[in-house]
C-alpha cells in the first residue's frame, strides 16, 4: 500500500534515530509545510477530516476551530499515556520512529502560529518510549528543526517530555493538564474548564494523542484528497488496530478503515490461537461495548462501529475464544477500572469496588441469588453520574457480559461454579477489599 502509511520504516533497524530517519524521508513534511501559507495548511488539514484516534473520533481541524480568534498563547500537548488496556500503538511509534511525532507537532504548531511549547505527557511506564523521544528532541534541536529561528523561517518552538507517574486518569486530557502544572492528576468540570479554551496556565490548549498528531505528516505530503484516497468517506486514512487475545499473531497492523473485524483475525491476525472457536471480543478497548461472532463483519471505521453498537475507540481489539469465562473476564476488567478510579466523585469512587467485590464473589462461587440484576441496578447508579468518563466505562463490561451471555452469569450463582471448561484465569484471587 503506498500513500498516507503511518508505519512506513517502523520495522528499519535504527528508524528511532535522526539519520535512518532523514534518510527515509524525515523532515520532507516539515520542509513543505514551512514553505506554505498558514491557512492553506490549515485549510488541508480541515479538508482531509483526520479523526481523533484516542477514543473519541473528534475531527482534529474542528478541535482547531474552537480556539477562540485572536490567542496569543497556545499549547499543544500530546497525550501519550496510553494506559487503555489492549492498546498499544502509540508504544511503538514512540519507541521505533519518535521524529515522526517530532515532525508533526511542529508542523501542527506552525498551523497554529501562537505556539511557542509543546507538551508530551508520556505514560511513566514508557521508559525506553522516554527515553528516545528525549534523544530525538535533543537531535533534532541540533539539526535545526526545533528552538529559534527553525530552518531560518523565524518560527520558534521547542518541545519538553512529561513523565506521568502511572495514573490511568491521565489518560483523560483535562486530568493530564492538572498533572503538566503539577497538581493532582484529577478531571476537571467542563465547562469552562475546555482544553481548547482554558487549557495549561487557563491558556488554549489542543491535546491529541500521538496517532491522530502523526496523520498531519500524509496530509502535508499527498493532500486532504490523497489522504482521503484511503478509508471511508467519514473515516478517511488509515488505522493502527492493537490485536490481543486469543489470536496466532497479536501485534499492530496497519489498514485503511475499511478493514473488517474478521478480516483483521484471520487475515491480519493469522486466526484463532489453537483453531479455537471464536466467542467475543471487545473492539476498542477495555472501555467499550462487546462484539459477538455477528459482528465480525462490521466494517472498522468510527460511524461503522457505533451503528453495530459499540464505538471504535483506540481500537485496542481484545479477542476472546470458547475457553474464556465472561464472569473472570469481567471481573479482570472492572478491577483495573476499581484500581485506577482517581477517587474524586462518588459514584466512580464507591461503584466501582461494589462492581468488583459482587463480580469476585460470583466468580469464587460464593454468588448469591439476585446479585446479577443488583449488578445492573449498580449500573444504572453509575450511568451518568460520574465526574469523567472513567466510571461511565467501568459498567461497560458488566452491562454488556451480562446483556451477551447471561446464562454463563446465572449458571456461576446457581451452580457455584463455570459452565466454561477453561484452563486459566484471567483475574485475581485475592479477595477486594
Amino acid at each position: 500500500m503506498v500513500g498516507p502509511r503511518l508505519y512506513h520504516y517502523l520495522d528499519v533497524p535504527g528508524q528511532h534515530t535522526l539519520e535512518v530517519y532523514e534518510r527515509n524521508g524525515g523532515y520532507q513534511a516539515l520542509k513543505k509545510a514551512l514553505s506554505m501559507d498558514r491557512a492553506t495548511l490549515v485549510d488541508q488539514v480541515k479538508a482531509a477530516a483526520i479523526r481523533g484516534r484516542g477514543g473519541a473520533g473528534f475531527p482534529m481541524g474542528n478541535k482547531w476551530g474552537t480556539i477562540p480568534p485572536g490567542s496569543t498563547t497556545i499549547y499543544i500537548t500530546c497525550n501519550a499515556d496510553e494506559s487503555e488496556p489492549g492498546t498499544c500503538s502509540n508504544r511503538e511509534v514512540l519507541e521505533r520512529d519518535p521524529h515522526q511525532l517530532i515532525e508533526s507537532m511542529i508542523i501542527c504548531a506552525y498551523a497554529l502560529e501562537h505556539v511557542r511549547t509543546c507538551y508530551i505527557y508520556i505514560r511513566g511506564e514508557y521508559r525506553l518510549g522516554a527515553e528516545r523521544l528525549n534523544q530525538a528532541i535533543q537531535d533534532a534541536r541540533a539539526q535545526g528543526y526545533l528552538g529559534d529561528n527553525i530552518m531560518g523561517t523565524g518560527f520558534n518552538l521547542d518541545i519538553w517530555v512529561f513523565r506521568g507517574a502511572g495514573a490511568y486518569i491521565c489518560g483523560e486530557e483535562t486530568a493530564l493538564i492538572e498533572s503538566i502544572e503539577g497538581k493532582r492528576g484529577q478531571p476537571r468540570l467542563r465547562p469552562p474548564y475546555f482544553p481548547t479554551v482554558m487549557g495549561i496556565t487557563n491558556k488554549p490548549t489542543v491535546v491529541n494523542n500521538v496517532e491522530t498528531i502523526i496523520n498531519i505528516i500524509p496530509v502535508v505530503l499527498y493532500g486532504a484528497d490523497g489522504y482521503k484516497a484511503y478509508g471511508t468517506e467519514k473515516s478517511p486514512g488509515t488505522k493502527l488496530y492493537c490485536m490481543s487475545g486469543h489470536i496466532k499473531k497479536p501485534g499492530v497492523y496497519e489498514a485503511p478503515f475499511t478493514v473488517t473485524l474478521r478480516q483483521l483475525i484471520w487475515d491480519f491476525a493469522g486466526g484463532m490461537l489453537n483453531d479455537r472457536k471464536f466467542k467475543t471480543l471487545i473492539p476498542g478497548g477495555a472501555s467499550f461495548q462487546w462484539f459477538t461472532e455477528e459482528q465480525l463483519d462490521t466494517v472498522m471505521g468510527f460511524d461503522e462501529v457505533r451503528a453495530a453498537g459499540s464505538n471504535l475507540g483506540s481500537t485496542g481489539i481484545m479477542v476472546m475464544d470458547e475457553t474464556t469465562c465472561v464472569v473472570d473476564a469481567a471481573l479482570n476488567l472492572v478491577h483495573f477500572f476499581a484500581h485506577e478510579s482517581c477517587g474524586k466523585c462518588t459514584p466512580c469512587r464507591e461503584g466501582t469496588r461494589w462492581l468488583e467485590q459482587i463480580i469476585w464473589r460470583i466468580e469464587h462461587g460464593q454468588g448469591r441469588a439476585g446479585e446479577v440484576d443488583q449488578l445492573l441496578d449498580i449500573t444504572d447508579n453509575m450511568d451518568g453520574k460520574c465526574f469523567c468518563l472513567l466510571g461511565e466505562s467501568a459498567i461497560v463490561p458488566v452491562r454488556s457480559s451480562i446483556s451477551l451471555f447471561r446464562e454463563e452469569w446465572d449458571h456461576h450463582v446457581t451452580h457455584k461454579n463455570c459452565m466454561v471448561q477453561r484452563d486459566y484465569r484471567m483475574s485475581s484471587t485475592a479477595q477486594p477489599h
